[in-house]
């Protein structure tokens, strides 16, 4: 890394915005220098938290010291920041999706091409230690040709009714980074997926027009597949794991827990419960991923993961929504 100085802004003063903002000041070389949210408030305190200024999207983008500015608002505000900040030369991370239509968010891969910057979307998975280990072991030939993939992604409870609403369902939501795993993991395409679902957990989601439980079957190029569940309740914790079979063997890779304390008695054998929510869990995995966006921008060096897999994991997160709804397979492009 160079010794220049990098200045960056924050859209989004929410919970996420938070764990970005906190994370990127830890770089050496980045500093914060503005924070806006249509939230004055959470702006204002975030900005004071880092010794930032509070500022709005125009002034942001027109300030030419900016360098590079992380997404952390609402879905709906992606795209829209993601063309302007192209369009002004910035350098771009964006929490997923990229939109909740695939149209737009391909028009929003067009206006990064065109602009010639860089941008990464935050699958932050693929950071997790646990899960790039696994990775690493593949690829050197651990297990031998990988076969089948099985990915458990349960939420500890749902969220609000009202985010659920505007979410754009289960699929793009929760289910958009069991998609990214799919593709990272196996390096490899759909060409088919089958999801089915059902409301169990609360009947206020299915009248959202929404589900809580669903279960995603995915044929590959190869003829691989991918086998997802999920749920949007598991009373023990935030249930994020998965495996691989291969042609030699398996890969596992297991829940995070506070602790790694067993308790042995004349009773039971016991041990903690994994780590809470998302916030915990991917702890690590955040601080790595801007760690690796803000260096990628320094060294101006290739990020590792693009726009085009924002693209591809919306395009399978509607095409489980389709097949869904439709009950029915859903053929992909070959």
């Amino acid at each position: 890394m160079t010794n220049v100085v990098t200045e960056v802004a924050v859209f989004g003063a929410g919970r996420i915005g938070k764990i970005h903002a906190g994370n990127l000041v830890l770089q050496p070389g980045a500093n914060l220098k503005y924070v806006s949210d249509i939230n004055t408030q959470a702006a204002q305190e975030l900005a004071q938290q880092h010794g930032a200024q509070v500022a709005d999207i125009d002034s942001v983008l027109a300030d030419a010291s900016i360098g590079a500015v992380l997404i952390a608002s609402s879905t709906d505000t992606h795209a829209d920041l993601i063309m302007r900040a192209a369009a002004a030369g910035k350098a771009i991370f964006c929490e997923k999706p990229v939109d909740l239509t695939l149209e737009r968010a391909k028009a929003c891969a067009r206006a990064v091409a065109d602009a010639g910057v860089t941008c990464m979307i935050g699958f932050q998975r693929r950071f997790d230690p646990t899960f790039s280990a696994l990775k690493t072991r593949l690829a050197a030939g651990e297990i031998g040709d990988p076969e089948m993939l099985i990915v458990t992604s349960r939420d500890p409870g749902a969220p609000p009714v009202s985010y659920i609403k505007s979410s754009g369902g289960i699929f793009k939501d929760m289910l958009i980074h069991d998609f990214d795993i799919f593709r990272w993991i196996l390096e490899d395409e759909a060409v088919s997926i089958s999801a089915t679902g059902s409301c169990l957990t609360d009947p206020a989601i299915a009248e959202a027009g929404d589900i809580d439980c669903a279960a995603v079957t995915i044929r590959s190029r190869r003829g691989r597949l991918c086998q997802i569940n999920t749920s949007r309740r598991a009373a023990y914790g935030y249930d994020q794991r998965f495996e691989v079979l291969g042609s030699k063997g398996m890969l596992q890779a297991g829940n995070h827990k506070p602790t790694e304390v067993v308790a042995a008695g004349a009773h039971h054998v016991s041990q903690d419960k994994p780590e809470h929510f998302f916030l915990e869990r991917y702890r690590a995995a955040y601080a790595s991923e801007i760690a690796h966006f803000f260096d990628a921008v320094v060294n101006q060096a290739a990020v590792r993961t693009t726009i085009e897999d924002g693209v591809k994991a919306l395009e399978l997160a509607e095409a489980a929504t389709l097949s869904w709804r439709e009950n029915r397979t859903i053929e992909l492009a070959k």
